[in-house]
């Protein structure tokens, strides 16, 4: 008898049927990206019929909603990990782009979170979404503000202010790949120049230290 037709009864049940399609759909949002990602071959990945994912999520936009609701978390859990108190501004912002960089569904799916996905879900799940991204702004930024000398709100701002300049910056690296190619110094130097990384550290660092003298962002 397959998984599907083992109805998930119980509690204990459903929630491992639910963490069951989640991972299936992390593996399948990984190999395929967004565009050509399947609820039907993610049923098949999952080992249940297609029906059955829409009894845990409504939408296509309802699971990625919960996918990018358990990268935010992930990620931050890594990031904050990372810190330490005698960090420079330059070492902050370099661990946090690393360890956005490193988990494969996080920066995907936040450039996509409010132009697509949060166009098709419930309110309550948009709520519940906001209230955990809430949460981890404000852990970030409470572990953050001492290390980078700024106040609760100068930190909660950089963070914020940190997430759009990730997926600003990583659109950056959406142009042809040209490794192995002969490339003359001076148009590799300017290719270089445009990398997500050096875009992301080199403002992120002038954002912080703008903050810290009392300067303003709007967002």
């Amino acid at each position: 008898m397959s998984n599907d037709l083992r109805r998930a009864r119980t509690q204990d049940q459903k929630y491992f049927r639910r963490q069951q399609i989640l991972d299936a759909a992390e593996k399948h949002f990984g190999e395929v990206g967004y565009e050509a990602f399947s609820m039907a071959n993610l049923a098949k990945l999952a080992g249940v019929v297609k029906g059955t994912l829409y009894l845990y999520f409504k939408t296509r936009e309802e699971l990625f909603l919960t996918l990018y609701n358990q990268s935010i978390s992930r990620w931050s859990h890594v990031f904050l990990n990372s810190l330490s108190a005698d960090m420079t501004d330059h070492d902050y912002v370099r661990t946090l782009y690393q360890t956005a960089m490193a988990d494969g569904s996080f920066i995907p799916l936040l450039a996509r979170l409010e132009h697509v996905i949060e166009h098709n879900v419930s309110i309550e799940s948009l709520i519940e979404s906001k209230r955990n991204f809430i949460d981890r702004i404000d852990h970030i930024a409470g572990t953050s503000a001492p290390i980078l000398m700024l106040s609760t709100s100068q930190a909660s701002e950089m963070v914020k202010t940190m997430g759009v300049l990730l997926v600003g910056a990583t659109r950056s690296d959406q142009g042809p790949s040209l490794q192995g190619e002969d490339i003359p110094a001076d148009v590799q130097a300017l290719i270089d120049s445009f990398s997500s990384e050096n875009l992301f550290i080199t403002n992120a660092c002038r954002i912080i230290a703008g903050i810290r003298t009392g300067g303003s962002l709007t967002l």
